[in-house]
């Protein structure tokens, strides 16, 4: 009967080890490395949809997904006009900074290419419709799948849990696939991307620069990529804790820009308040304030908020205290001075609004429709628009919230 009570007694604790386990994955991790679908549109803009093509070449190079599986773009061949101009976005979703989420990752679209959509729609900046996308419809229009979990700058591995970290080879093996099919042609090229792909355009905008005649036309373009190594809620660095992880796990600090490595540890030069102003090439940021993934994941995050002060707060702003708003505030304030050197220079844009927001390219009505987001009447198509055709110089930063009336605040259940 005793050697009973020690069996259940022991299956009871362990049960309630993975429960816990269980929960402090979904509550935290998870966000961490899927962030959220920001590309669906919520409207019905019939939505042109782009098969994905498997780079058939990259597993001679060892330029693979987390789990060994072949990487992949989506491509839509530009015309007319913009027969030589190319539009490179990267995709985000998060990063996986220990063993445990890395090989929970390549089960999922964000680590294979097994599990990716064999075709997406292209809205937004990815548009093919000119309503839609006035600057950029008739381009060579290509999203580059994310599969390696460190924006694309990994490369190590790890045998005993089969994990590939090829994140530097896949962005090279991509561009060269590119190359082969017109790109090395390009009059004018744009590198964008969203989220984790946002920083992956930073990181990778001089690379990508470098690898056109000096006679092209060649920019860079991060949405919702100004990750900001912030205090949370708690008073800790969540984010700074997780990108440590990042650069550690990935082998990452090889493929970061010696101009800061020089200077700073690895996991710094991992965040891009340390980069930006150090970049050669014309770059714009477009970013929400109160970007909705860093409250979520990084500011409030469960794991910095144990008693549940700041759920409802982070899930819906229409939620927060007085005070967890002036915490707000004060972060908005924090991104503002991490600009202030890059907006220096003539050459960069600046889409500074004050919603909370995510990943504003990829959607459609807050790309570019009759109630996209605007500061000064001016909405963010015909802001990037503007700046990369150097009709006008473009440096806009919204006045605090809750000033903007034309915002799409996201607001999760």
């Amino acid at each position: 009967m005793m050697k009973l009570s020690w069996v259940w007694i022991v299956i009871a604790i362990a049960f309630l080890q993975l429960v816990t386990g269980f929960l402090d994955f979904n509550e935290t991790e998870l966000s961490l490395i899927e962030a959220y679908d920001y590309g669906v549109s919520k409207l019905n803009y019939n939505p042109f949809m782009v098969g994905l093509t498997l780079i058939t070449s990259a597993g001679a190079k060892g330029a693979v997904c987390l789990d060994g599986t072949l990487p992949g773009y989506h491509w839509h061949r530009g015309y007319g006009s913009g027969a030589n101009s190319w539009l490179i976005h990267l995709e985000g979703g998060g990063w996986c900074n220990n063993v445990r989420t890395c090989v929970y990752r390549k089960k999922t679209r964000r680590g294979s290419s097994t599990y990716m959509e064999k075709q997406i729609p292209f809205t937004g900046i990815l548009s093919d419709k000119a309503d839609q996308n006035p600057d950029f419809f008739n381009w060579n229009r290509v999203k580059v799948r994310y599969c390696d979990g460190a924006s694309f700058t990994g490369d190590t591995e790890n045998k005993a849990a089969k994990l590939q970290f090829r994140g530097q080879r896949i962005w090279l093996v991509a561009m060269e696939d590119l190359m082969s099919k017109g790109m090395r042609n390009a009059k004018q090229a744009l590198l964008s991307g969203c989220s984790a792909g946002g920083l992956a355009s930073i990181l990778h905008c001089d690379e990508f620069r470098n690898m056109f005649p000096r006679t092209s036309k060649v920019k860079c373009l991060s949405d919702a990529g100004l990750f900001l190594d912030a205090v949370d809620v708690s008073g800790g660095r969540t984010l700074r804790s997780l990108y440590n992880g990042v650069v550690g796990l990935q082998g990452v600090q090889h493929n970061l820009p010696r101009i800061c490595t020089i200077h700073r540890d690895p996991t710094s030069c991992f965040f891009p308040q340390n980069l930006i102003s150090n970049i050669r090439t014309p770059l714009f940021i477009l970013n929400a304030a109160y970007d909705s993934w860093q409250i979520q994941s990084s500011i409030a995050p469960p794991s910095a908020d144990p008693h549940g002060y700041w759920h409802e707060c982070r899930l819906n702003h229409a939620k927060c205290s007085a005070s967890q708003m002036r915490f707000l505030q004060g972060f908005r304030i924090e991104m503002l001075n991490a600009i202030k050197g890059f907006s220096q220079s003539r050459e960069n844009g600046l889409f500074i609004n004050s919603c909370f927001a995510h990943c504003q390219t990829e959607r459609q009505e807050t790309w570019f429709a009759a109630t996209s987001p605007e500061i000064r009447n001016k909405a963010i198509a015909i802001a990037v628009g503007d700046w990369y055709f150097d009709r006008a110089g473009v440096k806009v930063i919204d006045c605090p919230y809750p000033c903007d009336k034309s915002c799409h605040n996201l607001v999760f259940k």
